[in-house]
């Protein structure tokens, strides 16, 4: 037998991933599984774009992209970055990726060394962790629970930078939790990165759209902040694109080259259809993207006020996204005679199992009294899947 690499074994399994792969393997056993583990929008992608896919394909758009990306697509970015945000970036300082995920773990690759320090506040997305150690670099937590709306204080952030520190990962709006954070938290962070000198921070605005409380804050807005940021964003979530595979990011020219030298190596350009598609997204009617974020809004107020109902939980009111992130651990050492619930693990397991409702515990996103639920589903769904919560979660005793 052969052995793994000690890079890939230093490495864990994607909890979300696994916990959707488990309720499809219950539904096609028959079982009515309600499935609110998986971060995808439940819309379809908006007919405008699918018919410049379309085009693209007749215009034979099917050779090698760009490994930066198609000119005319990074032109978009940069456009929607000064109309929508107020930033300047030119199509030399943005890079195309094959998904936003791409896109954090390239922007990794290209600046963190062996035994540097990334700073990631807790709950975290469960991939941030696992592509620092696959960089080389030793990821520092910073908890920030549910007391503080789980957003890290400037105060935190300082007691955690040491003369290792290289990067913050900041996600906001949240996943997993919904929390976003103003333009005066973000201002209070990058004074204190302004203090450290090649300190950068990795803005994943992925769910920039999907806000319920205004206009979206970047940090690379923050005077003396843009040659320090690394934003990172695409068109999964607000235009539902999961399957298209496009992010990207937005950046100092020295940091985009680097990430383009590297992309040149193991995937070269993303795909060509999918990048016309995503030049259609961003620069043709924008309705769409309101249209999902209200559904998404209505969906929040329906299953936070279903969750609060619940006895147990404790239930903070998400910002944005589309997930909630109950607190738990008033379950733990609780039985219903056959199984005990000893961690947000076995919560979502006892969920699953006897609800039927997929979730996953928040001991894969770094908070050991949580669990995440994503409400990128129908209304329907959700009432019967809170209801099925409800009713189970009474039998522990």
């Amino acid at each position: 037998m052969g052995q793994l690499s000690d890079r890939l074994n230093r490495l864990a399994p994607s909890a979300t991933l696994a916990m959707s792969q488990k309720s499809n393997e219950m539904k096609a056993q028959g079982i009515d599984v309600i499935n609110m583990s998986v971060g995808e929008p439940d819309f379809n992608t908006p007919d405008h774009i699918k018919a410049a896919a379309k085009k693209a394909i007749d215009d034979n758009y099917s050779r090698y992209s760009p490994v930066p990306g198609y000119a005319d697509l990074r032109k978009a970015i940069s456009a929607k970055l000064k109309n929508e945000n107020g930033l300047d970036y030119t199509i030399n300082e943005i890079l195309v990726s094959n998904g936003a995920k791409q896109s954090v773990c390239n922007t990794l690759m290209a600046l963190v060394n062996d035994g540097d320090e990334v700073i990631i506040p807790t709950p975290y997305w469960v991939s941030y962790p696992q592509m620092v150690k696959l960089a080389g670099g030793n990821p520092v937590f910073v908890n920030a629970g549910f007391e503080q709306n789980f957003k890290m204080t400037p105060e935190q952030l300082e007691a955690a930078i040491t003369p290792k520190t290289k990067m913050l990962i900041l996600c906001s709006p949240s996943n997993p939790t919904g929390s976003v954070y103003s333009q005066e938290e973000l201002a209070g962070l990058a004074e204190v990165i302004k203090k450290h000198d090649g300190m950068f921070v990795l803005a994943d605005e992925i769910y920039e759209h999907i806000n319920y409380i205004g206009k979206h804050a970047s940090i690379a807005t923050v005077e003396g902040m843009k040659e320090r940021s690394i934003i990172v964003n695409g068109v999964s979530k607000a235009y539902a694109m999961t399957g298209w595979r496009i992010g990207y990011i937005a950046a100092p020219e020295w940091i985009v080259k680097g990430c383009n030298k590297l992309q040149g190596q193991y995937t070269s350009g993303p795909c060509s259809v999918s990048q016309k598609a995503a030049e259609a997204a961003y620069t043709l009617e924008q309705g769409c993207v309101e249209d999902m974020r209200k559904a998404f809004e209505r969906r929040r107020n329906l299953i936070v006020e279903l969750a609060k109902n619940i006895p147990g939980l404790e239930v903070n009111v998400p910002e944005g996204a589309f997930y909630i992130f109950p607190k738990c651990s008033s379950f733990f050492g609780k039985s219903n005679g056959e199984k005990t619930i000893n961690n947000s693990t076995d919560f979502a397991l006892y969920l699953l199992e006897e609800a039927h409702v997929a979730t996953v515990g928040g001991d894969a996103f770094g908070d050991k009294e949580c669990f995440r639920m994503s409400y990128a589903t129908s209304d329907e769904n959700i009432k019967e899947a809170m209801r099925r919560i409800k009713e189970i979660l009474a039998k522990l005793k």
